[in-house]
């Protein structure tokens, strides 16, 4: 298993950005130097919810200060993108990165993007379907030509070519059958989130991965990572006491998911929501949370589910303080990682 270290990098306490950024920073050479594979970064608009509007520009300075990690966004949000013009940035932010740059795309969630984008969540899954054929054909022919409802082009090379050839790993957000049918039919890597969820919802999305696989006659090896929250402690109780902070995150997301946000001058209010999980449910169910010998349990249990060739981890949530993190990242590098280094490239049937 491949082991991503995962920054939202949001902040309930409006912190200013140069300290959020250099916070940031410090923490991608971290994980360098614990041997973590790769860092990514999420994609937000519009306000404290997270502070990285553009991944490929986050990319580029995470590559000035390290020198092996591999960088991904997880994930562009195609909608909000032009696909020539993003096929154009990717291959440029893999030249300047050195060739060490994973791409996750999406088709995103939020309304409250979507609306101030002036997009309809309507159109998401054409747009995004039109745009992942334009960025392909970009990326990996000297010139090509695409006629579809949103996005006519006509003969054009894009420049510069990518580092990386054909292209940089392509990773699709996915977590229904439709969205995997489409990563497996495209040849893209799948990744999915369980962030805040119980690990059967893992387990649905597995078969839904396999049922894809099963439809379109393909076998052999399969990349199927999972983006998950968790904090390791020295011990269950110190880790169950940050639980606060992955409740204020799973009210963000719940809020922003379904259109009862209330942002004001870019603060994004944590309303709770109806039928939201206990403090100890989070703990025990849905995160990766606890001492490392109860983490370690916790993920064994995750490959007994699925095929899990790479786990992206959320380290940082709401109002979590930088030195947790920190010690968050170290023990799982220390004391979860190692047991788990095998298996890379598992088939997934």
């Amino acid at each position: 298993m491949k082991f991503g270290a995962f920054f939202l990098l949001g902040s309930p306490r409006m912190e200013p950005a140069e300290e959020m950024y250099r916070r940031l920073l410090d923490w991608a050479v971290l994980a360098e130097e614990l041997g973590y594979d790769s860092v990514w970064f999420a994609e937000h608009h519009f306000s404290n919810y997270g502070y990285i509007p553009n991944p490929l520009l986050m990319a580029v300075k995470v590559a000035a200060v390290t020198r092996r990690v591999r960088i991904g966004t997880a994930v562009l949000v195609l909608p909000f993108w032009n696909p020539l013009r993003v096929a154009e940035d990717i291959a440029m932010t893999d030249q300047l990165t050195d060739g060490r740059l994973e791409v996750g795309v999406a088709r995103g969630y939020q309304p409250y993007e979507f609306a101030r984008f002036g997009v309809s969540m309507d159109e998401a899954r054409g747009r995004t379907d039109e745009a992942l054929e334009v960025l392909l054909r970009a990326l990996s022919r000297d010139e090509f030509e695409y006629q579809g409802k949103a996005y006519k082009i006509p003969p054009t090379t894009i420049f510069p070519k990518s580092r990386q050839q054909p292209r940089p790993p392509i990773w699709l957000a996915a977590h229904t059958r439709e969205s995997f049918d489409i990563a497996v039919r495209l040849g893209l890597n799948a990744i999915t989130t369980n962030s805040g969820r119980p690990i059967h919802v893992l387990e649905e999305g597995w078969r839904a991965f396999l049922e894809a696989r099963a439809a379109h006659g393909v076998d052999g090896p399969a990349e199927f990572a999972v983006q998950q929250q968790l904090c390791v402690a020295p011990t269950d109780d110190e880790a169950r006491s940050q639980m606060e902070h992955f409740r204020y995150a799973f009210r963000q997301v719940a809020n922003l998911r379904g259109g009862t946000e209330q942002v004001v001058n870019g603060f994004s209010h944590p309303t709770p929501v109806a039928g939201e999980p206990a403090l100890n449910e989070i703990f025990d169910s849905r995160t990766l949370s606890g001492s490392p010998t109860t983490v370690r349990e916790k993920l064994a249990r995750y490959q007994q589910a699925c095929g899990i060739t790479a786990l992206n981890c959320t380290f940082q949530l709401g109002g979590m303080a930088p030195e947790v993190t920190t010690c968050s990242m170290r023990l799982f590098a220390e004391e979860v990682m190692p047991h788990f280094r095998t298996g890379v490239g598992v088939a997934a049937d």
